[in-house]
C-alpha cells in the first residue's frame, strides 16, 4: 500500500496566511478555528496505506480546551505550557480518521 502527501506548497502558504490573519484579526480568539482549518487541509491531502485521512474537529470543540489550557498555563505561571503540544496532538489525533 502507498502512503503519501499530495498537498502543494502554494496551498500550504495560502492556508497558513489565512490562519494567521484569522488569529491576528480576532486577537487570538480565532486560533482554534485556524488550527482546525490547517488540520483539515493537511489530513485531506494525506493518504496512509492507500486510505485518505479526514479531520472532523471543529473550532468550537477546541475552543473550550483552548481556554482551559490557557487558564492552566496562567495559573501555573507557564509550567502547564510544557504539556500544550502533547495535549494539542492528542486532540488532533482523536479527531483524525480514515475517510469513508
Amino acid at each position: 500500500m502507498e502512503s503519501k502527501f499530495d498537498g502543494r506548497l502554494i496551498q500550504q502558504i495560502g492556508w497558513s496566511l489565512l490562519a494567521a490573519l484569522l488569529s491576528v484579526f480576532t486577537l487570538g480568539i480565532g486560533v482554534p478555528w485556524a488550527v482546525c482549518m490547517l488540520e483539515r487541509w493537511e489530513t485531506k491531502h494525506t493518504v496512509v496505506d492507500g486510505k485518505r485521512l479526514t479531520f472532523d474537529g471543529k473550532g468550537g470543540q477546541l475552543f473550550g480546551n483552548y481556554i482551559k489550557w490557557l487558564l492552566l498555563t496562567i495559573i501555573t505561571l507557564g509550567i502547564y505550557s510544557l504539556w500544550l503540544g502533547i495535549k494539542m496532538k492528542q486532540w488532533v489525533a482523536k479527531h483524525t480518521h480514515f475517510a469513508k
